[in-house]
């Protein structure tokens, strides 16, 4: 029965993120969703930079301190271990639906591109921005990330074997690709609104800040991590690194 009730939150847990990640595209590309990141707004300018900036922190906090091992080792003292990554998925998902809901928009534009050619370039980077980041979870093992590995193995009541460090495809060019796919869908808009920089702005300092814990964790748990680290850059593809990296990760 515990098996059975930690495989069933699990599930549950993904089905709740999917539902989020959805409505998602929808929030920051204002489309199709009753409240988007551009809504009008409904309040003064300095509450809603306030409650907008505390939901961002909210959400920052929980998403790096709950991914830190000292939490993982403390949380799985009162829930099973198999469920700590589900039950981070699904605190996750919280966060980001309790931005949705009382995200305060700001108004005012920034910039606008009119253009029936420009608007569609912009959609179509912000589309593909949405498939590059789910690609690189199924890269990196998309059921482990999301906690469906470890409640699969928990019902068959079997020990799950621990991943390798590999550098697939996408990570042999940069070290980061669901962060890349995350900065292409804050910035690709054709109408950049004084809310929306906000948001793109502050994500895109806590991706910058996120990527030092991250890769200080990555090294612990992999000491190749630190080789790769050398070879292949962060964020921005470099073709003559890249080739590099391709032949000397191969000794990893």
């Amino acid at each position: 029965m515990k098996r059975s009730l930690i495989f069933v939150y699990g599930v549950l847990s993904y089905a709740f993120f999917f539902a989020t990640f959805l409505y998602a595209i929808g929030f920051i590309g204002n489309i199709a969703v009753p409240k988007s990141i551009d809504s009008a707004p409904g309040l003064p300018l300095m509450p809603s930079l306030l409650i907008d900036f505390g939901l961002l922190a909210l959400f920052a906090i929980q998403h790096s301190g709950m991914a830190r091992p000292a939490f993982k080792r403390w949380v799985t003292r009162f829930i099973p271990s198999e469920a700590e990554r589900s039950t981070y998925v699904l605190l996750s998902s919280i966060c980001l639906a309790l931005l949705f809901w009382l995200w305060a928009p700001l108004g005012g534009v920034v910039w606008k591109v009119t253009s029936a050619w420009g608007q569609g370039t912009l959609y179509g980077l912000y589309f593909s921005s949405w498939a590059l980041l789910l690609y690189a979870t199924f890269l990196i093992n998309h059921f482990d990330l999301f906690g469906l590995r470890q409640v699969f193995h928990a019902l068959r009541g079997t020990d799950m074997p621990a991943l390798e460090f590999a550098t697939p495809a996408l990570y042999r060019l940069v070290r980061h690709p669901i962060y890349v796919g995350w900065l292409g869908i804050m910035w690709f808009t054709p109408t950049m609104s004084g809310t929306h920089l906000v948001f793109a702005v502050i994500s895109t300092l806590y991706i910058l800040a996120g990527i030092r814990f991250e890769e200080k964790d990555l090294v612990d748990m992999h000491p190749e991590y630190a080789q790769y680290r050398q070879k292949v850059p962060a964020l921005i593809p470099s073709f003559s690194r890249r080739l590099n990296a391709k032949t000397e990760m191969q000794s990893v």
